[in-house]
């Protein structure tokens, strides 16, 4: 059961032609007759695309052929088989849309082109690169003063297997007589298009200095850093894929983790990775960090700023050592005629000296009922001089009365109800003396009681996860499964759907190959210390920028990102593009930010719409039809999504502004790292002073064509 090799992937540049593909360019060719050129190529790509799905298919049958081996050996095959067609079906599958993408005119005369993934022709000769392949860094690197042999770089757009556009970059100007050269750039092209909703791949116009970061090596710590609309997000991403590419064994068996600012930045890169092939990645916002918890709500700023500090630690230290309620505050037992009690202050006594020799309470219950039993000995001694302490506790120790005393007063304990117990002011009181001022008090203890644990929360119960003490599972290893009707004993397919995102990586899991982190800049403490766990030997990719930052200590975080992150080689990476806003939109925003800001990063802004930014005063008594109002003028004025930024207080009043599909509302943490065409950002000054000016700065760089700022009076 062999299969020969059928993609393109880490080909040397020297060894990839194919130019007995294509026919030779014609200088006059109008862009109709070059388009239908790359026609016939895109074709004869998806012709042997089908052929390659086909025999796929084919080995996938065979495997299925033999669902009744019994020798383990076959077993093992078969899955292994079976498993590789499916993916090579699934890749083939998933890339289907937009396959061919762009193509190299060398200097030589040579043609190379590049897509999503490789494919070889039936000779086994190059008809498509792999975007991530080295052979392939040229499209992405090549520049008119390091043109690496490149005459000319052209992208071609497709829909479906249509193709409807090209667009060329002419970066040897001596070529200008013998190739046609059409359209006016493809990457000002793509910034211009509309947005859906979605982040896009950047696949086809990837720029040099994002493709080197992309490219970086996948051990040690990467940090990108660059203001907004650089595309860190998007090359965060795309390195990812690039990581499976170069070494799927390790980054595909061992896993790579995602994490973003919120659910609503999740939903919308959610199908980057998958349009670029690769599925196995987990992707979590920080409120989904804690399996069973979604959290979404943010808390207001100063209760943020209690949760997210180390100033947490020992308040959780003492919180996972108090008597949990409903405990019993009394212990009687009858022994040979006798009664024995412990009363509250014994029962606290011996609770303390429990945690003496496990601090873990959920890994302390044996250590707990020695305990008990010790306490009652020493009043049971000096009644009964003759009594043996070794049967006392075989016959104590073993009564159901006991054992019921012992669970209800030493449960087992989860994290998401002992940090309820903080929601009790007088419990977390007790818990943060010496460490938090009243006021911080009331205010934790208040968010505590709310019906939904919080983001911040999700730190705080992770590190109660810890505290408490986890309990190891046993492992079923004798599991059978069913596939499409295949029995297996687990291989291939199980490190696919057993170790995939979908059942054992949960949240919990902590064994990743490489973190990729977004918006770093915002993390708290509490929240590297979380992330800490699950890439303990992992590499990382830390992505941010520090002018945009809500946390208001940053010494605090970075010295926790430190500790996070294992020591290793750093590579450092810097964008200095803005490809999001137009100059309009960026000029304005750059203006009102830098006396603000103390240290801020100004991206040059590639692209000018001639609309300037619209400023808007309005009383609060008119704040909704003017809202409806400036969301009318955005839908006519755009083609594609319009956003309403506003403080979370306004969203109440303002939700009756949302009545079209491509009309979303957000609070301004939510709008990070998102984008819209058109955007409307709501009462600027009280974003600032409730969340800082590096939010505030967020607000105003989410539009690409349009923004409409309205003040309330």
């Amino acid at each position: 059961m062999s299969q020969k090799p059928d993609s393109v992937d880490a080909q040397h540049p020297q060894d990839v032609d194919t130019s007995h593909a294509v026919p030779t360019p014609n200088p006059s060719n109008t862009p109709e007759q070059e388009i239908t050129i790359e026609q016939a190529f895109v074709d004869r790509v998806y012709e042997r695309v089908d052929v390659l799905r086909a025999d796929a298919e084919g080995h996938r049958d065979a495997g299925f052929a033999h669902r009744d081996a019994t020798v383990p050996g076959a077993q093992f095959e078969r899955d292994v088989f079976v498993y590789r067609a499916a993916r090579r079906i699934a890749d083939l599958d998933s890339q289907h849309e937009g396959l061919v993408f762009g193509r190299l005119d060398f200097d030589n005369g040579g043609v190379r082109h590049v897509g999503r993934l490789g494919v070889r022709d039936a000779e086994y000769r190059t008809l498509l690169v792999d975007w991530r392949a080295p052979a392939a860094a040229p499209f992405y690197r090549a520049t008119a003063v390091d043109r690496q042999d490149v005459a000319r770089r052209r992208v071609i757009r497709s829909f479906g297997r249509k193709v409807e556009e090209i667009s060329d970059d002419l970066l040897n100007e001596e070529a200008a007589d013998s190739l046609p050269v059409i359209g006016d750039g493809a990457l000002m092209a793509a910034l211009g298009r509309k947005r859906t909703g979605r982040m896009r791949d950047i696949v086809a116009t990837i720029q040099s200095e994002q493709d080197a970061a992309i490219r970086a090596p996948g051990r040690g710590a990467t940090l990108i850093t660059g203001g907004p609309g650089t595309g860190k997000t998007v090359v965060a991403l795309h390195r990812a894929a690039f990581l499976l590419y170069q070494d799927r064994n390790r980054y595909e068996a061992a896993g790579i983790l995602v994490v973003g600012p919120s659910a609503v930045f999740m939903k919308y890169i959610g199908r980057v990775l998958p349009s670029l092939g690769e599925e196995t990645a987990a992707l979590y916002s920080l409120g989904e960090l804690y399996a069973g918890v979604e959290a979404t709500r943010q808390d207001r700023p100063k209760v943020a700023a209690v949760k997210g500090g180390t100033v947490m630690l020992p308040i959780l230290r003492r919180l996972v050592r108090q008597t949990p309620p409903g405990a019993p505050s009394e212990l009687r037992i009858t022994y040979r005629g006798e009664v024995f009690s412990l009363d509250a202050a014994e029962l606290g006594a011996a609770r303390a000296r429990v945690f003496e020799k496990e601090q873990r309470p959920n890994l302390a219950k044996t250590e707990a009922g020695r305990a008990l039993l010790v306490a009652l000995w020493r009043k049971v001694k000096p009644v009964m001089p003759d009594a043996e302490p070794a049967k006392f506790s075989r016959d104590v120790g073993s009564r159901n009365e006991f054992l019921t005393f012992l669970d209800r007063w030493w449960p087992d304990l989860d994290p998401t109800a002992v940090l309820a117990w903080a929601g009790e002011t007088r419990r977390l009181a007790s818990a943060a003396e010496g460490h938090l001022k009243r006021a911080s008090i009331d205010a934790v203890a208040a968010s505590l009681r709310e019906a939904e644990f919080s983001v911040q929360d999700v730190a705080l119960l992770d590190e109660l996860r810890l505290l408490l003490g986890i309990k190891p599972e046993p492992r079923d290893r004798g599991r059978i499964r069913s596939w499409s009707g295949v029995e297996e004993v687990s291989t291939a397919q199980d490190r696919y759907y057993d170790r995939g995102e979908r059942q054992a990586r949960d949240a919990f899991y902590e064994d990743y190959a490489h973190v990729i982190v977004d918006e770093a800049q915002d993390l708290s403490p509490m929240q590297w210390r979380m992330l800490g766990r699950r890439g303990g030997a992992a590499g990382w990719t830390i992505v941010g920028d520090e002018a945009q930052s809500s946390w208001p200590r940053p010494k605090e975080s970075a010295d926790a990102r430190r500790r996070a992150v294992p020591r290793g080689r750093l590579h450092e990476f810097h964008l200095t593009k803005n490809y999001r806003n137009s100059k309009e939109v960026f000029d304005y925003a750059a203006e009102w930010a830098t006396p603000r800001l103390k240290s801020i990063d100004l991206p040059e802004a590639v692209r000018e719409t001639g609309v300037d930014v619209e400023e808007r005063s309005v009383t609060a008594d008119v704040l909704l039809p003017e809202i409806a109002g400036a969301v009318a003028e955005a839908l006519d004025a755009v083609e594609g999504t319009v956003g309403i930024i506003a403080p979370y207080t306004r969203h109440g009043e303002l939700a009756a502004a949302v009545h079209d599909d491509r009309v979303t509302l957000v609070g301004p943490l939510e709008s990070k790292g998102l984008e819209w065409d058109a955007v409307i950002a709501v009462d600027l000054d009280g974003i600032a002073a409730e969340h800082g000016p590096g939010v505030a700065y967020v607000v105003l760089t989410r539009a690409t064509q349009r923004l409409a700022r309205i003040d309330v009076t």
